[in-house]
């Protein structure tokens, strides 16, 4: 009898990791937000959630940390070497799904988070970059829907937004469009699959 409970134990344990690192890969299409929902279903729910909790599309945000991560939850800046050899730290403490610094992961789990709040756990990073985009249209009147102001906020911060930090940097532009493109790309292809989505398992699985 122990013998069987500790095979059990054993089993339950190792699906557990497999289950977590299954919820932490990256999703197998990427550039297709309803094959992301439709293999990632609690990504799904917690965007929706954020999006009824601070408002605006699903889309922009998806779109966000697309570019800022390729949806790794632990993504963080490259190391910087000293001399092409010695490792001297990271170009900043972005780390997460949203790549979002300490000081302002801090403020967002004083305003908007709580203590328990990981930036490699989907939901609270999916939820940060709604009430960051929420703080960017009460600061600098920017539209939630509006993919390519919101990254540029996103990018520089509320203040480097304000002062037009960004006017001199041809590639953030770039980068930005390329935001505004996906988001695009993403809302078309969400109208397609929305009712499938919000349906029950049954409705998924024939229609």
């Amino acid at each position: 009898m122990a013998r069987v409970s500790k095979a059990l134990c054993l089993v339950l344990l190792i699906g557990a990791v497999v289950l977590l690192a299954g919820c932490a890969s990256p999703p197998a299409s990427p550039n297709n937000i309803c094959d992301i929902f439709t293999e990632k279903r609690s990504w799904y729910k917690a965007a929706v959630a954020s999006s009824k909790r601070w408002g605006g599309p699903v889309t922009v945000p998806m779109a966000i940390m697309y570019q800022e991560s390729g949806f790794r939850h632990d993504a963080r800046p490259p190391m910087r070497y000293f001399l092409w050899i010695i490792p001297y730290g990271r170009a900043s403490s972005a780390y997460g799904y949203a790549q979002v610094k300490t000081g302002t992961w801090s403020d967002y789990q004083k305003d908007g988070g709580s203590m328990f709040s990981d930036r490699d756990d989907f939901d609270d990073a999916i939820d940060f970059v709604f009430w960051y985009m929420d703080k960017s249209q009460q600061r600098n009147r920017v539209s939630k829907w509006d993919a390519y102001h919101q990254y540029l906020n996103y990018h520089e911060g509320h203040g480097g937004y304000a002062r037009g930090s960004y006017n001199n940097k041809s590639w953030l532009k770039g980068v930005a469009r390329k935001v505004e493109r996906r988001a695009k790309t993403y809302s078309a292809q969400y109208s397609q699959c929305k009712k499938r989505l919000r349906g029950g398992w049954l409705r998924r699985l024939f229609f």
